[in-house]
């Protein structure tokens, strides 16, 4: 880091800028020959004011106190220099301007106005359950300040190294008070990645100069994901409910499988998406809410009758969608019994409904990758290789079909 040779502060007039013989007092603030002049909310009479001793003449009547005041704007600059000085961090004439006058500067920004302006920038882009996800990281952040570190906010140039494994641990260790468990490995990476891009955006922006993740490494584990066998599946689709609202969670549940779409997508769906295909069939034309990447899937058989059984219900018909609008926290406690009464052991999300679609319905069916990774609107295969997890089923066939081959490769080669 750079580090100033020469440093001063001193005062001087603009006579060109009086206005009935009063102007501004300027500081100048000179560090290495480069300068940077600015006025201070101090009026004085240009006739009054020494050149020489950059202040008021001795005699004036308010010299001592416009003097006094002068001496103390000098040590307030001085102060935030030698503090700059300390910190080992560069200090600029134009840094310390902006420190005196309270503008915003990298020392000055805070995490909190960093991440007013993201939810500011990002309302428009971002689905509001992505919005909410970072505003449950905003309130850890704030949690962990107030007890570990006993503030509200902290300067984004204060975030280091040592504050990430900081927040961290405390992650790691925080117990909820409510009925919600503790946070597994991966709920932690996901808070500390969503602060990875607070300060990339900071970096952006300017604010700081430097990478506090530079040299952290995000260590996730593999989990895996559920999913619901073929059995499973006609299970839960061939079950009627005496009650009505398990009967419709458990269509939209089926037609999920069927289709691969999120709960979001899904309650979503309009008239507008159903479109007939090359293949003279109807397919599901729509942009991933998640990441607006475009998903085209043909309906299958399966998800054509529950599209067909809700399309002219009143309760869709209020929301102007397909499908009857519950919310999602309801829909999941709904699922949670679904299973139970089926005596699945697997907790029933639509996640699992997702995960099921790649695996169950498409890949163990021989459907290619590339074709699933078009459907489940993912950019990039890597994604869609995580659901595509070597199904026993799968291996049983493939082996089986290679056995055949290589049977009738000896028979063929005992008959010649």
């Amino acid at each position: 880091m750079k580090t100033s040779q020469s440093f001063g502060v001193h005062f001087t007039i603009k006579k060109e800028k009086a206005k009935d013989g009063v102007t501004n007092v300027y500081a100048a603030v000179v560090i290495n020959k480069e300068k940077v002049l600015f006025a201070l909310k101090h009026y004085v009479k240009v006739d009054n004011w020494d050149k020489g001793r950059g202040g008021l003449k001795v005699k004036v009547p308010e010299a001592k106190e416009t003097n006094a005041y002068l001496e103390q704007v000098k040590f307030t600059i001085t102060t935030y220099y030698q503090q700059l000085q300390i910190a080992g961090k560069e200090v600029t004439p134009q840094l310390l301007k902006a420190m005196f006058l309270g503008e915003e500067t990298e020392q000055t920004y805070s995490l909190s106005k960093l991440m007013d302006y993201h939810y500011e920038t990002a309302s428009a882009a971002l689905t509001w359950s992505t919005l909410k996800h970072y505003a449950v990281t905003r309130r850890y952040l704030e949690k962990f300040l107030k007890e570990k570190r006993n503030t509200t906010d902290i300067r984004i140039n204060d975030i280091d190294y040592k504050f990430i494994i900081d927040f961290e641990t405390y992650l790691r260790n925080h117990k909820p008070k409510d009925h919600q468990r503790p946070m597994n490995n991966n709920g932690v990476m996901k808070h500390l990645i969503r602060l990875r891009k607070m300060t990339t955006l900071a970096l952006k922006l300017t604010w700081i100069s430097r990478d506090p993740f530079k040299n952290y490494k995000f260590r996730y584990k593999k989990v895996e994901t559920a999913f619901l066998n073929q059995k499973e599946l006609d299970s839960i689709q061939g079950k009627d409910f005496a009650i009505d609202r398990l009967n419709i969670v458990r269509d939209l549940f089926v037609f999920s499988c069927y289709t691969g779409l999120s709960y979001v997508d899904l309650i979503n769906l309009k008239e507008s998406n159903i479109t007939a295909g090359e293949d003279g069939a109807q397919w599901i034309k729509l942009f991933r809410q998640k990441s607006n990447e475009p998903t085209n899937i043909p309906i299958l058989p399966v998800a054509q009758r529950i599209l067909e059984r809700y399309r002219n219900s009143d309760r869709a018909e209020i929301a102007g969608t397909l499908f009857p609008n519950l919310s999602n926290q309801k829909v999941n406690s709904y699922l949670k019994e679904i299973g139970f009464m089926n005596g699945i052991k697997k907790v029933l999300t639509f996640g699992v409904a997702r995960h099921t679609f790649a695996t169950t319905v498409t890949l163990s069916n021989n459907v290619p990758i590339e074709t699933v990774s078009k459907m489940m609107g993912h950019t990039k295969i890597a994604t869609t290789q995580i659901y595509a997890r070597v199904l026993l089923k799968k291996i049983s066939d493939d082996m089986g079909q290679l056995k055949k081959i290589i049977e009738k490769n000896q028979t063929s080669n005992e008959e010649d």
